[in-house]
């Protein structure tokens, strides 16, 4: 398989970096967002990728269910769920608690 276009995940972090503190949003509204709706996939594994880049909060990126689907990508058993706490999220069992409240919608195109 060939390396994603740098470009994309460019875009994606674009997107990522607006995400307000104590929000979040989904990898398929960044992924229509930035006018790939099919590419919800590609938009987790720039997330993936993100981890060396201190200005992408990656943490605020989950599932379209409020799952923390990408968590084990980051360093420790619950770091992605203690970022999320600290900004006032709240999270069992891996999932937002009232989801629809903390959710940030961008502009999509």
């Amino acid at each position: 398989m060939s390396k994603p276009d740098a470009t994309f995940f460019d875009k994606v972090y674009t997107v990522v970096k607006q995400i307000p503190f104590g929000k979040v949003t989904t990898y398929g509204a960044i992924a229509r967002t930035i006018g790939s709706p099919q590419s919800s996939r590609m938009v987790g594994w720039a997330m993936n990728a993100s981890h060396t880049l201190a200005d992408v909060p990656a943490h605020r990126v989950v599932n379209r269910n409020g799952m923390l689907t990408g968590k084990h990508h980051f360093e420790g058993t619950n770091l992605m769920q203690q970022l999320l706490e600290s900004e006032g999220i709240e999270v069992v069992g891996n999932k937002i608690v009232n989801f629809e409240a903390h959710l940030w919608l961008p502009n999509i195109k």
